[in-house]
């Protein structure tokens, strides 16, 4: 790396996401009260991500590699508790059983296995659960009253949301909806009901689909799954890469971006070992396209096309005046994705082009319901600010017309990187949070009781730290000025990862 002198990002330390966590927190851990937790603010924050990059000698490739490490923290009467626990997934055992990595990831190339012939490489490219790595470190979401870890390979692991036990692990490429992919980010309606979008063969084709995880108190969310909606990709053998989807009143709305996944790519990455990432390609003349499938047919309703963008996260879609709105954090290409290897990571200090790659822009697509099909949109920007891992008061304004979101800046040039940010979306305000050398996780939104308006609520967010690599925090922020209310910090024995989505459960009693 740079010396001090020579660094292109002086206020950025990228060593908080190259932290590996090398001892649990098992038993709760007391955290430190600096200012008040509201009094009515009680329950569980769950969160995941990258928790370590190594195994034995060996290193990870890229981010979304690392060993899942799942956090908990616990809010009871004005105290919080903390502890962390690795995902114990079928990776994580095997990788740690043999001391080196033996489970190729999205960007890192596994030890070849020596008893693993051709001919058993050839026949388990047909059983996606035996060889797609089980490493669900990105999120974590509800199905009824369990807790789920999620990635996008169709393995989903049970989590114990007060003990962050691994209680059993899900394939979905079977049973009623046979996914082979999903998003790491499925929509949790008010009635309990899950959705989330995918690839599954339909009468013997590759389709995107639509999954719906039916709510019930006594029966099986996952017996009851069904495909609820389809489209036919752009690209039979080159379908769009997709990590979140949007839902409005009367549609689940799909953005085909031409960043694709080549299906021959894949197959050839496993017959050769060679990991996921290889298989993406991006194509920049390709315009992006807007898909509307009907709720209540499943059918593709209507299409729209856009300048080619790249996103990974929808902020939220509505409808409205004969519109159907969709606010995403766009990019003008791929390069985030390459921006999270390890190497480049590294590197970035000696990197000019680094800021660009992660200078993503909250956009707004707006289209009218009465167009005709493929009617071309210009995107608007609705702040001029950097952002990802956007939310909302989701309970209350996902799918619907909404004024508010909150995110962290993307922008690794910015005097503070990382900063927890506040858009409103009618007026391209924007209000920030930040304080020097602290590293907030993507802000969720907590509403207050008997709240009156969309932003009477609380932020939670996760923080670490660049001179102190032991410590954690959890800050709560006033949603509507972003003022720190109190944090609570936590001291741990081993280096504490940056984490990167969550789930927040009201009510959950603490250990």
């Amino acid at each position: 790396m740079s010396s001090d002198t020579t660094k292109l990002y002086p206020n950025c330390d990228s060593s908080v996401w190259l932290r590996s966590c090398e001892q649990e927190v098992t038993e709760p851990l007391e955290g430190e009260i600096e200012g008040e937790i509201p009094a009515w603010l009680s329950g569980t924050l769950l969160r995941n991500g990258p928790g370590s990059l190594k195994v034995g000698d060996m290193r990870f490739d890229h981010l979304f590699d690392g060993s899942a490490l799942l956090h908990r923290f616990a809010i009871n009467d004005g105290i919080v508790t903390y502890q962390c626990r690795f995902l114990q997934s079928q990776a994580y055992k095997r990788n740690h059983a043999a001391g080196r990595i033996v489970v190729s990831e999205f960007g890192t190339v596994a030890v070849p296995d020596p008893c693993h012939t051709i001919f058993d490489r050839v026949a388990a490219v047909f059983k996606p659960g035996e060889w797609m790595s089980d490493n669900a470190m990105i999120s974590v979401y509800p199905f009824g009253d369990e807790m789920y870890a999620f990635t996008e390979a169709p393995i989903i692991h049970r989590v114990d949301p007060v003990t962050l036990d691994t209680l059993g692990r899900r394939e979905l490429s079977s049973g009623g909806t046979a996914l082979v992919s999903h998003t790491s980010h499925p929509h949790v309606m008010t009635d309990g009901d899950v959705y989330n979008v995918g690839m599954s063969m339909v009468k013997g084709r590759l389709k995107h689909v639509v999954a719906k995880f039916p709510y019930t108190e006594k029966g099986d969310m996952f017996e009851s799954a069904r495909v609820v909606g389809t489209m036919k990709p752009r690209w039979t053998l080159h379908p769009s890469y997709m990590h979140t989807f949007g839902i409005s009143e009367h549609y689940f709305v799909i953005v085909e971006q031409p960043l694709s996944v080549s299906l021959g790519g894949l197959v050839r990455a496993r017959l050769t070992g060679r990991p996921a990432a290889a298989s993406l390609h991006w194509y920049p003349h390709v315009q992006t396209h807007v898909v509307l499938i009907s709720r209540s047919t499943g059918a593709e309703v209507k299409r729209f096309c856009t300048d080619p963008m790249f996103y990974l996260h929808i902020i939220n879609a509505f409808e409205k005046d004969g519109k159907i709105v969709v606010d995403l954090c766009a990019y003008k290409d791929a390069k985030a994705i390459d921006a999270m290897y390890i190497q480049a990571i590294e590197n970035m200090q000696s990197n000019a082009e680094y800021a660009e790659w992660f200078r993503g822009r909250p956009k707004r697509l707006e289209m009218s319901l009465d167009a005709p099909n493929l009617t071309k949109i210009k995107p608007i920007l609705l702040a001029d600010v950097g952002c990802e891992t956007p939310r909302i008061n989701y309970d209350l304004y996902n799918g619907r017309p909404y004024r508010y979101f909150y995110a962290i800046s993307s922008e690794v040039d910015a005097e503070f990187p990382g900063a927890v940010i506040k858009v409103d979306t009618v007026t391209g305000e924007v209000k920030t949070w930040s304080e020097a050398d602290c590293y907030p996780s993507e802000p969720i939104f907590v509403p207050a009781p008997n709240a009156k308006d969309e932003d009477d609520g609380v932020l939670l967010s996760s923080l670490v730290f660049a001179s102190d690599t032991h410590r954690v925090s959890l800050a709560v922020l006033a949603a509507k000025d972003l003022k720190l209310l109190a944090c609570a910090s936590f001291h741990t024995s081993s280096p504490a990862p940056k984490c990167l989505h969550g789930w927040f459960t009201q009510h959950v009693q603490s250990k």
